[in-house]
C-alpha cells in the first residue's frame, strides 16, 4: 500500500522523522559531553536541538497518522503502526518534560536529562517498528505490501533463539 501523504510521489511521513530523530538522539549526545565534561555549550546545543525535534516531532506526527489510518483493520502493520505511534508521542512527552525541567539554565543535572535519555531508550524500539512497516511490510512503499509478514527477528532466528 503506498503512503497516502506524498510530496512528489514519496511519503512525506518518512522525509519529516529523519529530522526529529535525529534532533533529539543528538541532543543526549551532547547531554552526555556536558554531564562528562561540564561545558555549558553542549548544555545549551542540546536543550535547542530538543526544542527543534520537539517540533520535528509535531510536524511529522499527523503524516504519520494519515497514513496509519490508510492502513486495514486487523492487519499485523495496523498493530504494529499504532505502537509506533504512541511509542513516539511517549517519546516526545518525555523530551518535552525533559526540556521544560531545564528551564533554559542550560546546566540540566542528570535528573533532568533522565527524561531524554528514556525518551532515546524508547525512540530506539519505535525507530525499529518504523523500519519493520517500510522494510518488512512495505507500507508506504509497495501498492502490494505484506500487510501481515511475520517479524523481520522471527526471519533473522532472533525469536526463535538461534
Amino acid at each position: 500500500m503506498h503512503a497516502r501523504a506524498r510530496f512528489l510521489g514519496h511519503p512525506v511521513h518518512q522525509m519529516l522523522v529523519v529530522f526529529p530523530l535525529g534532533l533529539l538522539a543528538t541532543a543526549v549526545v551532547f547531554d552526555v559531553i556536558h554531564l562528562v565534561g561540564g561545558s555549558q555549550v553542549m548544555a545549551a546545543v542540546s536543550y535547542w536541538m530538543i526544542a527543534a525535534g520537539l517540533v520535528g516531532g509535531v510536524v511529522a506526527a499527523p503524516f504519520g497518522l494519515v497514513d496509519w489510518l490508510g492502513i486495514p483493520k486487523g492487519t499485523r502493520a495496523r498493530r504494529i503502526g499504532a505502537m509506533h505511534g504512541l511509542g513516539n508521542v511517549l517519546v516526545l512527552l518525555l523530551f518535552a518534560l525533559s526540556f521544560v525541567l531545564r528551564d533554559r539554565s542550560y546546566a540540566p543535572d542528570a535528573g533532568q536529562v533522565i527524561w531524554a535519555f528514556a525518551g532515546a531508550g524508547i525512540a530506539l524500539v519505535t525507530a525499529w517498528l518504523g523500519g519493520e512497516l517500510v522494510d518488512r511490510l512495505s507500507v508506504g512503499v509497495d501498492e502490494d505490501a505484506g500487510l501481515n509478514a511475520s517479524s523481520s527477528l522471527r526471519k533473522a532466528g532472533v525469536a526463535a533463539g538461534k
